[in-house]
């Protein structure tokens, strides 16, 4: 059941997104007429899926995940028997990055801490970082930091983080958006 705290919560943190300038990423998107990608889902969700950062469609439209890369998450979740609308799709980057390149410290920095107010907010049992950036916020967020390795040789493994509050399983997997330009890795996402 989504409580009333939950929700307010949650549109308390879009509101402080959709204000937010402590990084320069918000003049591009102020500038380009884009939107924030604050994240969209299940506010109950038991499973939570953290990308890097917004791509062009997503920044346009607002919405996690709903260009190519969304379309094989879209794919991997069917094939996984998993409703989209069942999780919480987040990114730890809010705004997109000037031409999708990578997120910088400084960004990720800044942006972080409204991931850490959404999954405290969801309480999800899983989290799958989607690409390495994400993996290793996380991983390190939750006292994994000391069992990280390259994306390739972690993608797909279970790691329990128990914490005060709650038991929290993560497990990293490849970007999506790596079986768009490499499709032998479609297997593996």
């Amino acid at each position: 059941m989504i409580t009333e705290k939950t929700k307010e919560e949650l549109k308390k943190i879009k509101n402080d997104v959709l204000n937010c300038q402590k990084c320069p990423l918000y003049i591009e998107r102020a500038k380009s007429k884009f939107y924030p990608v604050i994240g969209e889902g299940s506010y109950q969700a038991s499973i939570m899926f953290v990308g890097e950062a917004p791509g062009l469609n997503e920044a346009k439209t607002g919405r996690p995940f709903c260009g190519a890369a969304g379309k094989v998450l879209d794919e991997l979740l069917e094939s996984a028997g998993i409703k989209r609308e069942d999780v919480y799709i987040t990114n730890i980057l809010k705004d997109r990055p000037p031409e999708n390149r990578d997120p910088q410290p400084e960004e990720i920095k800044a942006c972080t801490p409204y991931l850490e107010r959404q999954i405290e907010a969801i309480k999800p049992k899983v989290i799958c970082p989607l690409g390495r950036y994400s993996m290793k916020f996380l991983m390190e967020k939750f006292g994994l930091g000391n069992q990280l390795e390259g994306i390739s040789k972690i993608h797909g493994k279970l790691f329990e983080s128990n914490n005060l509050f709650q038991k929290i399983t993560i497990i990293p997997f490849y970007h999506p958006a790596v079986a768009t330009y490499n499709p032998k890795h479609e297997e593996d996402s």
